[in-house]
């Protein structure tokens, strides 16, 4: 093994390198991974367009102590190669889908099984070096077997669904529900995925006419309303006078949380996934005379949604259906640049060995 590896190293905004850096050690508790599979998010791209917003590179990192360029990268998988503990459960060869999301298992948020809020939660590839690389350590906690039989690049998408799944949790949707899902992007498709996954509820998806769309009614939504003056009777006739229970947001689009207000039925739920990239106005008072809880999502919960995330991976063509390209490591500024100006609709993933 070299003392160096290649990695993708975030400098600011519109600046990532490939460079040589030392292959980490791992300290107790964490294994070397030989990363098979990388990917990006929408984070990683807004921080290439317009960042440091996250990443620490100008002040330090107050609970990683990160400070100074980054390696990206919290969307991986690998093969464990070093410093394994046999008291883990794992071993060396295993391979792995990693949470990336690291909780101190201690405060009262991660006792309520809520570590995505734990008070010292730090991310891989986000708040400390990432999975962007040929190598990577990472806790034990965070990391998931995965199941034999399943390719490296749908288990490559593993950690994004978990997302989704979370979104899903948080939604409050039961068995029988009416539910809106706005936007069928990446991570609305995970929602969506998620959705069909825990429950049996009737999902009606709006969107731009076009792939997106399609590729939601394959994944199993049974309604889909493009955009448009008609976008708002088309749902309504859907549903008619039973109305909807909960309303997703999942474009982040600017007045999307607005006309979730308008469409979800008195004493109905909200579920905001979606990030606008600027202040929103909303009908407070609509909400409060029509009692709309509005909840948020954050991340995911590895214990509850990784290991899930992979048995839907496995069962189903998401991963066909989403996953545009595999890159080498070289390609991840083209890329970024691409997912930031909206010109990729699904997942690509890099492989360091190319």
């Amino acid at each position: 093994m070299s003392a160096k590896m290649k990695a993708a190293v975030y400098h600011a905004s519109g600046d990532v390198r490939i460079e040589d850096r030392d292959i980490p050690t791992p300290i107790a508790g964490e294994v070397l991974l030989k990363i098979l599979r990388s990917g990006m998010c929408g984070t990683d791209a807004s921080e290439y367009k317009s960042g440091p917003k996250i990443f620490a590179t100008v002040n330090k990192h107050p609970i990683s102590g990160h400070h100074g360029p980054m390696i990206l990268g919290h969307e991986f998988i690998g093969e464990i190669v070093g410093n394994v503990d046999a008291a883990s459960g794992f071993k060396t060869g295993d391979v792995v889908a990693s949470g990336a999301g690291i909780s101190c298992g201690q405060c009262k948020r991660c006792k309520e099984m809520r570590t995505n809020l734990c008070e010292k939660y730090v991310t891989l590839g986000l708040n400390r070096d990432g999975g962007m690389a040929e190598y990577v350590a990472v806790p034990t906690s965070t990391l998931v077997k995965v199941p034999a039989g399943l390719s490296l690049d749908a288990a490559g998408i593993a950690q994004p669904l978990a997302v989704g799944l979370h979104a899903a949790r948080r939604s409050g949707v039961k068995d029988g529900d009416n539910v809106l899902l706005i936007g069928s992007g990446a991570i609305g498709t995970f929602v969506l995925a998620g959705l069909k996954k825990l429950f049996k509820a009737e999902v009606a998806v709006l969107d731009f006419g076009g792939s997106r769309l399609q590729r939601a009614a394959r994944l199993g939504a049974d309604h889909t309303v493009e955009v448009g003056e008609n976008a708002e009777a088309d749902i309504k006739k859907i549903f008619g006078e039973t109305g909807i229970n909960v309303v997703i947001e999942a474009s982040g689009a600017p007045g999307q949380l607005q006309f979730a207000i308008e469409m979800v039925k008195r004493g109905g739920t909200i579920l905001q996934v979606g990030l606008p990239s600027g202040k929103q106005e909303i009908d407070v008072h609509k909400i409060v005379m029509s009692e709309i809880n509005i909840q948020t999502t954050l991340a995911h919960v590895c214990d509850q949604d990784l290991a899930p995330a992979l048995e839907i991976l496995g069962g189903t063509t998401l991963a066909d259906e989403l996953i545009e390209g595999v890159y080498p490591l070289s390609e991840i500024s083209n890329q970024l640049e691409l997912l930031g100006t909206g010109k990729i609709q699904g997942k690509v993933l890099f492989d360091p060995s190319l």
